[in-house]
């Protein structure tokens, strides 16, 4: 068994996107190792940060590379890192067996484009492996009863940071 306590955390970015409507981007997880046994598919963009990347800076990048969603404008940025473990029955599998869990770095964007502009099936311009396999908008306080159970702490806290943006 592998031991908790001699992984790291991942360092990655949580992007919460929030249209005009004051609804957040919701996808819908494809073939994910730590959904498999789990109803809850559902997730907002999240994505590990490169070695040297300024968190921001990976926050755009990975909303473009999983969404091709471009059109934003920042709002904010979580003050703090908020961190998940993963659960018992994942741990050496999830997340590749190199980390317990993530820490998160979380950002709001508005969507400024056109829903057109929104691609999940070839993202990335089509340069980008495919990560959801559909998505919607909803709103935030629904958001952590939609998530995998060991996430929604963390869903909890983001739709705290954030819940002034969607008033």
């Amino acid at each position: 068994m592998v031991s908790r306590d001699k992984l790291p955390y991942r360092d990655c970015v949580g992007i919460c996107v929030i249209n005009q409507d004051k609804k957040v981007w919701l996808g819908d997880r494809l073939g994910s190792t730590e959904l498999q046994k789990t109803n809850y598919t559902w997730q907002m963009p999240q994505g590990g940060i490169d070695k040297g990347e300024d968190p921001l800076v990976a926050a755009k990048r990975e909303l473009f590379e999983e969404t091709s969603i471009q059109t934003i404008s920042l709002l904010k940025e979580a003050p703090d890192w908020l961190y998940y473990d993963l659960p018992d029955d994942l741990l050496g599998i999830g997340l590749k067996g190199k980390f317990r869990g993530q820490r998160q770095r979380w950002f709001a964007f508005h969507f400024d484009g056109d829903e057109s502009e929104i691609n999940v099936l070839a993202p990335g311009d089509g340069n980008q492996h495919q990560e959801f396999q559909g998505w919607r908008w909803e709103s935030l306080h629904v958001v952590p009863n939609l998530i995998v159970p060991f996430k929604r702490d963390v869903y909890t806290q983001v739709a705290n940071v954030f819940s002034e943006l969607v008033i």
